[in-house]
């Protein structure tokens, strides 16, 4: 059960008298409503209330819940002095006296923003009806219809035409009234007219059914609801806490699944696996025989890898190294081709989306443009693509269907199918994305280079343990996305 709900249900209770038991020696309604009634009827005398025509009365289809016999339904408009305010500047005349006034904007759940609080001219007459006093409640008609707050305040203040004044006509506890507004708010019992703007009229308002308990109950029940409210809050906290790590928990558990696979620990190592050390320099001798054959570019030696530089511990048979040592790290164009009706698909980190390539959204790009960026940085079957700038990572495994080109987008070529499993560097990829991120950020723009990208430190496994750890892997993080 959410807070909201539970106080809802809290306050249900109340609403329909099962929060307090009901004591005999307290009255009935029936002699208070008739002493409202008679101050009504004294104001209607005395001018300062018009008389109404008779509301009608409340049938058993319109009672919305059961309450105590002891109570009584009645309209809004049988208990409290009804009001709007004035419209702002409506009439556009300056006379009067300037006097603050509380609009719906200044009108909040229990509480009054007072930081842009406005003035208008005001008459006598208009300053009677307009004006608020302390323990009147305020309800907005606009907006979030039905929102109310008490004016528990000495001075008096008019309101706007959009903010209801009700005023009890004898003593009522005006927080059991606040308490039912709440109620009837998120349950649904205020339906607001009008179409862009929902609106709680004049005439709605008037007509709000609402239960009529006797005076001592009512102040019983807001004194019960009072002492329940901290204990909600207090339930609110410790909810929005578990939701909080429920939300969590799936993406941290993600992120140390993965952490623990390139720390070498998801899996056991076997010796009759090799080494990782091996498996580089047969990695070496792979590249080194592609660059004779002139299938790619021979490079400057990257630089040894430091004590300092290590992030992590890992196995005596893995091996630290850097990305270009064992994979052939590119980037697709930086410059914007001319977009064309028909063409190439343009891929852009705008287009990697949940480790897919998002083609729907790709622009097409001429066939000539695409032949030259492909010089370059042809994608194939088995590549990984890495946005490096904007939104940074979001790799994706390349199952290729159809010839597109790259645009701000980092390539990894396996070297050898053979010796590499690409699942692995993916895997990788998702992990170390977060810190490359963070490093990205520290840019102007967010900006990860080609260099910083080939200078990478790599956790490389032997062969048949990185096949074994993409193997577990497959099976725990499809597990974490059912928890998501």
């Amino acid at each position: 059960m959410t807070p909201q709900e539970l106080k809802s249900s809290i306050l249900q209770l109340a609403i329909q008298g099962k929060l307090v038991e009901q004591r005999p020696e307290e009255g009935t309604v029936e002699e208070l409503y008739k002493q409202i009634q008679a101050e009504k009827q004294a104001l209607i005398r005395a001018g300062k209330t018009k008389k109404e025509k008779p509301l009608p009365e409340i049938t058993e289809n319109e009672i919305p819940f059961e309450i105590p016999e002891s109570w009584k339904w009645v309209y809004i408009g049988d208990i409290f002095l009804h009001n709007t305010g004035k419209a702002q500047n409506a009439s556009g005349s300056t006379s009067g006296t300037i006097r603050k006034f509380i609009t719906t904007s200044n009108l909040y759940w229990g509480c009054f923003d007072f930081s842009k609080v406005k003035e208008m001219p005001f008459t006598e007459q208009e300053i009677e009806r307009c004006s608020t006093r302390k323990g009147d409640l305020l309800v907005c008609e606009g907006g979030d219809c039905g929102r109310s707050a008490i004016w528990a305040y000495d001075e008096e203040v008019c309101i706007q035409n959009h903010v209801h004044r009700l005023r009890p006509y004898y003593e009522l506890s005006i927080e059991y009234y606040y308490y039912m507004f709440y109620l009837y708010k998120f349950t649904g019992r205020l339906r607001g007219h009008g179409v862009a703007i929902q609106g709680l009229s004049s005439e709605a308002i008037h007509k709000v059914i609402c239960p009529l308990p006797p005076l001592a109950e009512q102040k019983r029940i807001v004194a019960k609801i009072e002492e329940l409210l901290p204990l909600i809050d207090r339930y609110e906290k410790a909810w929005s806490r578990l939701e909080d790590f429920n939300k969590r928990f799936p993406v941290d558990m993600q992120k140390s699944i993965l952490q623990m696979a390139i720390q070498g620990k998801l899996v056991e190592q076997r010796p009759e696996e090799g080494t990782g050390e091996e498996l580089y320099r047969q990695i070496q001798a792979e590249k080194q025989a592609l660059v004779k054959a002139g299938k790619i570019k021979k490079e400057k030696p990257l630089p040894e890898i430091s004590e300092a530089e290590i992030p992590f511990e890992i196995p005596e048979s893995w091996k630290w190294v850097r990305f270009s040592n064992v994979v052939d790290v590119r980037d697709g164009t930086h410059d914007t081709p001319k977009y064309v009706a028909s063409g190439i698909p343009l891929v852009t980190s705008k287009n990697l989306l949940d480790g897919k390539i998002d083609f729907e959204t790709a622009k097409d790009i001429s066939i000539e443009d695409a032949t030259a960026i492909n010089m370059r940085s042809h994608v194939d079957d088995g590549d990984i693509l890495f946005a490096m700038i904007g939104t940074i990572g979001n790799p994706v495994l390349v199952k290729k269907d159809r010839e597109f080109c790259i645009k701000n987008m980092a390539l990894f070529k396996q070297i050898d199918a053979s010796l590499l499993d690409m699942r692995y560097v993916l895997l990788f990829l998702q992990k170390a994305q977060t810190d490359m991120k963070a490093i990205a950020n520290a840019s102007v723009q967010s900006f990860v280079s080609l260099n910083l990208l080939r200078n990478y430190l790599f956790p490389l496994p032997p062969l048949a343990e990185q096949k074994r750890i993409v193997a577990r892997l497959e099976e725990l993080l499809p597990l974490c996305e059912r928890l998501k």
